[in-house]
């Protein structure tokens, strides 16, 4: 394909979908020309920042319109499975909102509708190309931190925010904060481990938020809170350390990786990266780089989802004469991994034991 305006249409155009649709029309050869949703209000609000696009009620006659090269699924997460069902075929290009789905089922189901699909495929794993995590990662693939042993990312930040109708307060809507939250991190996670994640134990509670609120006369009943272990295949592990009500904090993301040659830390949004090389550095005394995003637009992920959609148009016009799939960076297969390690820890919270990474796949 060549390097020609690519068409974009936006199903679901709630907060983040008007995101994705900001995020493009900031990008050069890049267009939305469709917007999806069943919420009028939100239909409007997408409608205002690029009012040439056309609009519709529902993904399948956005479809049938065939203004679109590309798609961005957008919609609340327990809505995917469905509107995968209905794309995965038509050999549109396709970004689809993290997590994949809410269910491991789900996603396999479109793994595998995805294998006889023509066009891209990418699940919108956006972390991973945060400024300095990306640097952090680069540094880990280079070797700088030698053969990495454990790695700890830590996210403190404010409460889920407001969604059309709430939609997020209730795990059956979201796969449960560790699938619907944290599936960027078990993703961040992957990026920088050697092996593969085997067995997750995971502590972890609604302590603070949503506890007034009622829908229906139903309490939310995500969790706000939860320390994840990870063991991996190659004897390394991980941990997450989750708070969704420490507001008042100066980095909201830490992400660190130690290994046998070192440590790197990165952190955001101080757009911090510290490397600590055995040998040459000492405790106090490592490496400090400021890394900050260099994206045309911010948006609310500090530029990467401008980035992700930067490579994700780049992959579409490298697809040779015969339209030949260029590789996923962010594929299902990730999207896949990131929901069932997600699926994992939410089960260890209700046992209170260990879950094996085979036993949910």
């Amino acid at each position: 394909m060549s390097a020609s305006e690519l068409r974009y249409g936006v199903i679901g155009t709630g907060m983040m979908g008007r995101e994705h649709v900001a995020n493009l029309s900031h990008l050069p050869g890049a267009r939305v020309t469709a917007l999806a949703d069943p919420h009028p209000a939100s239909l409007d609000a997408a409608a205002s920042l690029v009012p040439s696009a056309a609009r519709f009620s529902g993904h399948r006659d956005l479809i049938d319109a065939g203004l679109c090269d590309a798609l961005v699924i957008a919609t609340p997460n327990m809505t995917h499975a469905a509107v995968l069902d209905d794309v995965l075929g038509t050999g549109l290009h396709v970004l689809v909102e993290k997590p994949l789905c809410t269910t491991v089922a789900d996603c396999q189901r479109a793994l595998d509708a995805a294998a006889d699909h023509r066009g891209l495929v990418w699940v919108g794993l956006e972390y991973r190309y945060m400024a300095p995590f990306a640097r952090l990662i680069d540094e880990v693939r280079a070797g700088a931190a030698g053969r990495v042993h454990m790695v700890s990312l830590r996210e403190h930040r404010n409460p889920f925010l407001e969604k059309v109708g709430d939609w997020n307060r209730f795990s059956a809507n979201t796969g449960g904060t560790l699938v619907e939250k944290c599936c960027h991190f078990f993703d961040l996670m992957n990026q920088v481990m050697a092996g593969r994640p085997e067995r997750v134990y995971a502590s972890g509670s609604q302590m603070v938020n949503h506890l007034d609120e009622r829908y229906n006369g139903s309490t939310p009943d995500i969790i706000d809170s939860a320390y994840v272990v990870v063991d991996y295949d190659d004897g390394a592990r991980a941990l997450l350390d989750l708070c969704m009500f420490a507001d008042a904090t100066h980095d909201q993301q830490e992400f660190a990786v130690m290994g046998d040659g070192g440590k790197i830390e990165a952190c955001v949004p101080s757009d911090v990266v510290r490397i600590g090389i055995k040998g040459t550095h000492g405790i106090g005394n490592v490496r400090t780089v400021n890394v900050s995003s260099t994206a045309a637009y911010e948006g609310l992920h500090h530029g990467s989802s401008y980035v992700e959609h930067q490579h994700f148009l780049e992959a579409v016009n490298s697809l040779d004469a015969e339209g030949r799939r260029a590789s996923s960076q962010a594929s299902l297969s990730a999207g896949l991994l990131s929901v069932a390690m997600g699926v994992a820890g939410s089960r260890s919270i209700t046992t209170g034991a260990p879950v094996r990474i085979a036993d949910v796949l």
